[in-house]
């Protein structure tokens, strides 16, 4: 599943070639893909005509585009297009002789128009996903609790409802890290589980969690409520720069079911300590890299640098 920094390349993406644009066609070709959508693919379509996409914003794995308000108008946005990736959604951007591309995953095409016609000319939208667990959703905006932005992207304080649970991520600069570090402590669980709860702290997943207990040498079984402060703010201090890093390679790219909106690969995956290493010798002490399975998917530690506790706690 496409974690932050993967979605922040996607987002950034349409930052710089789709907002401003106008909606002009929007096309259904698979109903599921949007089946968070109150009004069903033609409502979804009906929302989104004529309408002005403002602004790119990310919180944690979800991405939305603001729909800039009617001219004269005196509020804010009241309403977002709003995307979850899911396991392997795709936000392509095709302009050109591109848009005869049409990949059999293709699910929503939304066609978009600039008003510098000469510069961008026709240009689409498109979400392609094989497994199809994301989705595209038009949404109402509500505002947030503490008045910060919503996410990265936007000054606009407000999130669409769907998204006002998720935590904020380690990357947002309206995180309040000593919150994040107290909501961990008080958990009664093991410390990668906390760390993939969206509610705490939003857009870690699997790679990048086990990447950031290995660099801060604690076990993913370890007990939450063991964890002493210095120890939780430095476990989020090793999940942000794993992921900072991984950002500035365009995220990690396993296969063709991660791009970015140009169709263009992460390569991250080159720098993996452990995410994917069985076998091979931890990069710190030269011990085999351990798998074990964990809530239906993987963990990869070091025995050596991540001694498992007995019973979750020292």
């Amino acid at each position: 599943m496409p974690e932050l920094p993967e979605v922040e390349t996607v987002r950034d993406g349409l930052a710089r070639h789709v907002v401003g644009a106008r909606v002009v066609d929007v096309e259904v070709l698979r109903d599921y893909s949007v089946r968070r959508h109150e009004g069903g693919p033609a409502g979804f379509r009906d929302e989104l005509l004529g309408q002005r996409l403002g602004a790119a914003v990310r919180r944690g794995k979800f991405l939305w585009l603001p729909l800039e308000p009617a001219a004269g108008s005196v509020d804010g946005p009241a309403a977002a297009l709003l995307a979850h990736l899911g396991m392997s959604g795709q936000l392509l951007v095709r302009s050109g002789v591109a848009l005869a591309d049409r990949s059999p995953h293709l699910r929503v095409r939304v066609v978009l128009e600039h008003d510098d016609r000469t510069a961008y000319g026709a240009q689409a939208l498109d979400f392609v996903d094989q497994r199809t667990f994301g989705h595209l959703s038009v949404q109402d905006l509500v505002p947030t609790p503490d008045g910060a932005p919503g996410g990265l992207g936007s000054d606009l304080a407000a999130v669409p409802a769907p998204v006002a649970h998720i935590g904020r991520d380690l990357l947002d600069p309206s995180l309040r890290r000593a919150d994040v570090v107290d909501a961990i402590r008080r958990r009664r669980t093991g410390v990668k589980r906390a760390l993939l709860d969206q509610t705490v702290v939003s857009g870690v997943g699997n790679i990048y969690a086990d990447e950031a207990l290995w660099r801060a040498r604690l076990h993913y079984a370890r007990a939450t409520d063991t964890l002493r402060r210095p120890e939780a703010h430095r476990l989020l201090d090793a999940a942000a720069e794993v992921m900072t890093e991984a950002l500035a390679q365009g995220g990690t790219s396993f296969d063709a079911l991660y791009v970015n909106v140009n169709g263009q690969s992460g390569y991250f995956s080159r720098s993996l300590a452990v995410y994917g290493q069985e076998g091979e010798p931890c990069p710190r002490c030269g011990t085999p890299v351990r798998r074990d399975e964990f809530m239906n998917r993987s963990s990869y530690t070091c025995p050596r640098c991540q001694p498992r506790p007995r019973n979750g706690r020292w």
